[in-house]
């Protein structure tokens, strides 16, 4: 009985260690994808804290960035060089807004929620130009009702 026990006990902490472990996402930065062009794709991923975001210069002319007033509070954003993939961890929970400098106005924005969208309110509030308002109003949308 207490080997069986033993047994069940070393089951559920090596389930919950791999449960625990942190997953990498890819987002690509295209010149054209299936939702047109100048895009991040996937544009929205869910994500937990501890997960890696990595950004992947598929074409030439692009970079990935944080915009300001959508990060949750306390963390530190990020500028990508352009041409150049870059890796992000996130640790906190909420919605991470992401742009390509270059493209911003085109359209060329994505979000990774983290958990929950603690700050939604505050990412809801930020102005974007041109394409990219209604892209992100959409993206938005769905981090949202993600719930």
């Amino acid at each position: 009985m207490k080997q069986s026990l033993a047994i069940l006990a070393i089951a559920a902490a090596l389930a919950a260690a791999g449960t625990a472990q942190a997953a990498d996402h890819e987002i690509r930065m295209l010149n054209r994808g299936e939702k047109g062009t100048m895009v991040f794709e996937p544009a929205f991923v869910e994500a937990q804290p501890g997960d890696t975001i990595h950004f992947i210069a598929v074409d030439k002319g692009h970079n990935a960035e944080t915009i300001k007033g959508m990060l949750p509070d306390g963390v530190e954003g990020f500028k990508g060089k352009i041409n150049q993939d870059i890796a992000y961890q996130v640790e906190a929970e909420g919605i991470y807004g992401i742009k390509c400098a270059p493209h911003y106005g085109m359209g060329m924005v994505a979000i990774i929620r983290v958990g929950e969208p603690v700050n939604a309110a505050e990412a809801q509030a930020v102005r974007h130009p041109g394409r990219a308002a209604a892209v992100m109003g959409e993206l938005l949308g769905m981090a949202v009702a993600a719930n």
